[in-house]
């Protein structure tokens, strides 16, 4: 894969691939970790005197300008998130861009409008990606979390541009592999959430390598309901809340005490509906235990790292994934069409 460092950025006109796509409220960005994750390559960048352009999706706004799904209305909380001045462009592509690069003074970056009020960005146009790609020297992936994406701005503009991987897409792939490939045993996953079609083919990848898959959320409720049977390593709950909101006060006290003996964990995805209390309980209880565990952990999706983020937890985990849909993939072995065009 190629890399940002492998290359001499300086003084270059850099198209940067972030994950901006984050929960807002009266124009304040609820979601830091995100926004955050892309500060090293940043720095990186206007260290070496580039030009950058920051490019995201917000939103579904279904290939037009939506008001709702605007960067103007949080640029202000990005711009402090980051600690960077970052200027905003109300265009994708073409003079305003130019411009927009034209006009920045050091130290300062161009933030563009959403890449998905075009409808080229997810039928991947090739038009538009060399629409995207015409003001710029070189491209940079820092966005795992849209890397199992086939856009313009993942994969298309990557095939025009050279295309690097940023600092933390490569530290994604390296923390991710480390659980994949021969983890440190004894191996322990932690399956949650909704979106049951994703979750049973990585329960079935873990499989192979983990002592113990332990399941909850929907994903438990649905394979219970439909008697799915599993290998004694999958260990579904044994008990519930009320209405299966929640895991139950047995199957909190066996799941930490598997997660107790681990030496790595994964996790992806809450143990019940975390948002309405009392139903954080076991999600909380869960979070606890793989804390005080000592086991090198890796916890990504976004409802897992939403808990986190209210309990001020990132820093207690190995490595925080920003990728939901992406570390699903990955680690169930598929390709990945954003690391591949890197790779090629």
């Amino acid at each position: 894969m190629r890399r940002i460092q492998d290359v001499d950025a300086y003084n270059k006109c850099m198209l940067l691939r972030v994950d901006f796509n984050v929960a807002a409220e009266n124009g304040k960005a609820m979601e830091k970790f995100k926004i955050e994750s892309c500060r090293e390559t940043l720095k990186y960048l206007l260290d070496k005197n580039a030009k950058v352009a920051l490019i995201s999706h917000l939103g579904r706004p279904n290939g037009r300008y939506d008001k709702e799904f605007s960067f103007k209305n949080i640029v202000g909380s990005i711009s402090s998130i980051l600690k960077i001045p970052v200027k905003f462009c109300d265009d994708i592509v073409g003079d305003k861009v130019r411009e927009g690069l034209n006009k920045l003074k050091s130290g300062q970056v161009l933030l563009l409008e959403n890449v998905r009020f075009h409808s080229g960005e997810e039928s991947n146009d090739e038009n538009f990606a060399r629409q995207l790609a015409e003001n710029f020297d070189i491209f940079v992936n820092d966005a795992f979390s849209v890397c199992h994406r086939n856009q313009a701005s993942v994969t298309g503009v990557a095939k025009i541009l050279p295309g690097l991987a940023g600092f933390r897409l490569q530290k994604e792939i390296e923390n991710l592999d480390k659980v994949k490939n021969n983890p440190e045993q004894p191996a322990v996953a932690i399956i949650g959430g909704a979106k049951t079609e994703t979750k049973l083919p990585l329960i079935n990848k873990f499989k192979e390598e983990y002592k113990y898959i332990l399941v909850g959320g929907k994903v438990a409720n649905e394979a219970l309901d439909q008697k799915i049977k599993f290998s004694s390593q999958v260990v579904l709950p044994e008990d519930f809340e009320e209405s299966q909101l929640d895991i139950g006060p047995r199957t909190i006290k066996k799941f930490t005490e598997i997660i107790s003996t681990a030496k790595t964990i994964v996790w992806n995805g809450p143990m019940g509906k975390f948002e309405v209390p009392p139903f954080d309980k076991g999600t909380r209880a869960i979070l606890s235990a793989v804390v005080s565990s000592g086991a090198f952990s890796l916890v990504g999706g976004g409802e897992s790292v939403q808990v986190l983020e209210q309990e001020n937890m990132i820093d207690k985990i190995s490595f925080v994934s920003t990728g939901g849909g992406a570390m699903l993939e990955y680690l169930s072995g598929n390709p990945l069409p954003g690391i591949d065009v890197l790779r090629n």
